[in-house]
């Protein structure tokens, strides 16, 4: 079995794989992007967007179970790839990937960052967020997604940014990523402009 840990999303964290029942982590050495696409394929996350060494996500626990991981990135799992068994690593080199269908979110231009215009981390770019169906649901899931509390009011702005993002939560969801989303579809957006919203947190 195969997990990202530490991260905002299932697909951003440290590596951490299990071996005899126990879950260890990868060492950093020779830790590059095919490597971590390798990853990101397995957990259906797309592919790698950015790698991180030296325990970026945190320490893990556990035995280091790969050490000079060394895949083409063709592999259907990490453990298909060579790698040495043997490592002279501790976990402050603990190996981490941010996939590509990972998401993050900020509000930009506002007096703080609890306050402002919606803007999406995605497939490796910032996009805005279509406010077609940017309501209560929506807005609540992202402040409190930020740690700022709850929606005080819904604003919108212009869409300055390449992508455009569109959510639609059907019930109170941990974060945006578990409602329905799509991405870059012309014809949701069309008439839309960019959400935005003042959390009452700070």
């Amino acid at each position: 079995a195969l997990r990202l840990a530490g991260g905002r999303s299932r697909c951003e964290g440290r590596v951490e794989m299990e071996q005899a029942g126990a879950w260890g982590t990868v060492c950093d050495d020779a830790w590059d992007l095919a490597d971590a696409d390798v990853v990101c394929r397995q957990l259906r996350c797309g592919r790698a967007v950015r790698i991180h060494g030296g325990a970026a996500f945190g320490r893990g626990s556990g035995p280091i179970l790969r050490d000079e991981v060394g895949c083409e990135g063709h592999e259907e799992h990490l453990w298909d790839c060579p790698a040495t068994p043997e490592h002279d690593c501790s976990h402050k080199e603990d190996a981490g990937v941010v996939c590509s269908e990972h998401q993050e979110w900020r509000l930009s231009g506002g007096r703080d960052g609890c306050a402002g215009r919606v803007e999406v981390f995605f497939r490796g770019t910032w996009s805005t967020v279509c406010d077609n169906t940017w309501y209560e649901l929506e807005a609540s899931a992202l402040c409190r997604t930020l740690g700022c509390g709850e929606p005080l009011r819904r604003l919108s702005f212009g869409h300055t940014l390449p992508g455009r993002m569109l959510y639609q939560c059907e019930s109170q969801q941990p974060s945006l990523a578990h409602c329905r989303w799509t991405y870059n579809k012309s014809a949701p957006c069309h008439q839309s402009r960019a959400a935005g919203v003042i959390c009452n947190g700070t």
